[in-house]
């Protein structure tokens, strides 16, 4: 799996009711109908796609370049699946903001009622939030944070960052099947329409910064307050003058007597290091540069899709009659294919390959593939 990115306007206010009572019941639909079709591992491909995702919020009528779609389309699901998770072997926790800090305990909880690996996911949950929020210094604060699961311990993770400068808003998308690496290109897609010079130390190319990374951090802290001292008087490469600007390197001096105490043995180890943050990593970046000339990526990773109207009028206001009319298709048609006659779902099917004939086939063992979106 690599890494993915989507940049979107930031948008402010919420949903009115009248139209999330229908993102939610219409959501819900989709995923019980994609959990019917392809399994719950089949939803969590689908939602870890920036393209299926983004087309799934347009057909959910909200705003298309709105950094509100993934809020509220990760919070629709959450909500349109509320009851039903443990038949449909579906799993959400965390959201926006105070939601976001939940997760671990939503997914304990679960866990507990299921038998899932919860610590597992709880690491991958965590570790995921720290590598958006610190190994990829791109200028964007992450305030959403969606982790989708199933009992098999597969999961998906829709995150969202908020520049207030730009005022843009940037998604980042993980599928756990794809992740091989957490610290190497572990993303499906990162969204955004701007892109600008960032510090990414998940990049392939950034191998050697995060081995030297490591190995400075377990040296004795004075060792590296004083690099530090010195990168200050020394003349580096212009990209460097904002980076450098923010870091006090005696107040980062307690954070080195923890990852020394802890000697952490690689990158990730000193990723998921209590403490350990943006400025941390950027410090012990720009020494293992001057140091072993181990040059970071400065890369920004990046995408993008659309269709019942849209919240704000565009491409055309929301159609109420028709949107309650699909809820009730979905429904029924759910309803059928369980009482054993799914011919209806299998209209839904060949209507779907009318508008989208096939591609070539995907090339040996690399799974089922998601459905391109369309608009």
């Amino acid at each position: 799996m690599k890494t993915g990115t989507a940049d979107l306007p930031l948008h402010y206010g919420r949903a009115p009711r009248w139209l999330f009572s229908r993102m939610r019941a219409l959501a819900g639909k989709i995923a019980e109908v994609v959990v019917l079709e392809y399994g719950p591992t089949g939803f969590l491909q689908r939602i870890a796609d920036p393209y299926w995702f983004q087309a799934l919020g347009c057909v959910l009528g909200f705003d298309w370049h709105s950094s509100g779609l993934t809020t509220t389309t990760c919070g629709a699901i959450k909500e349109g699946i509320k009851g039903e998770e443990e038949s449909l072997g579906l799993f959400v926790a965390g959201g926006k903001g105070a939601t976001s800090r939940k997760t671990p305990t939503e997914i304990a909880v679960w866990g507990d009622r299921t038998g899932v690996d919860a610590d597992r996911l709880i690491y991958a949950s965590r570790a995921a939030a720290k590598v958006d929020s610190a190994a990829i210094q791109d200028g964007y604060g992450i305030y959403h944070h969606a982790f989708f699961f199933d009992r098999a311990g597969n999961w998906a993770v829709v995150q969202q960052g908020m520049n207030e400068r730009t005022r843009m808003a940037r998604r980042y998308h993980w599928f756990s099947r794809a992740v091989s690496s957490f610290v190497c290109e572990p993303h499906t897609a990162i969204c955004c329409d701007t892109r600008a010079p960032s510090l990414n130390l998940v990049a392939r190319e950034s191998a050697g910064t995060r081995e030297a990374s490591a190995e400075i951090a377990r040296e004795e802290p004075i060792r590296i307050v004083e690099e530090l001292d010195r990168l200050k008087r020394v003349e580096l490469p212009r990209r460097h003058a904002v980076m450098l600007s923010d870091i006090d390197p005696k107040r980062l001096s307690r954070i080195f007597l923890k990852t020394y105490t802890a000697q952490p043995q690689g990158f990730e180890a000193l990723l998921t290091t209590p403490g350990v943050g943006a400025k941390t990593l950027r410090a012990l970046s720009l020494i293992a540069e001057l140091v072993y000339g181990a040059v970071p990526s400065f890369t920004d990773p990046a995408r993008y899709s659309f269709a019942h109207g849209g919240k704000d009028g565009t491409p055309y206001p929301v159609d109420r009659e028709t949107y309650d009319r699909s809820i009730g298709i979905m429904a029924r048609a759910i309803r059928r294919a369980k009482l054993g006659k799914p011919e209806e779902l299998r209209a839904l099917r060949r209507l779907e390959r009318a508008f989208n004939p096939p591609g070539p086939p995907p090339p040996a063992g690399s799974g089922p593939r998601p459905p391109a979106a369309s608009g």
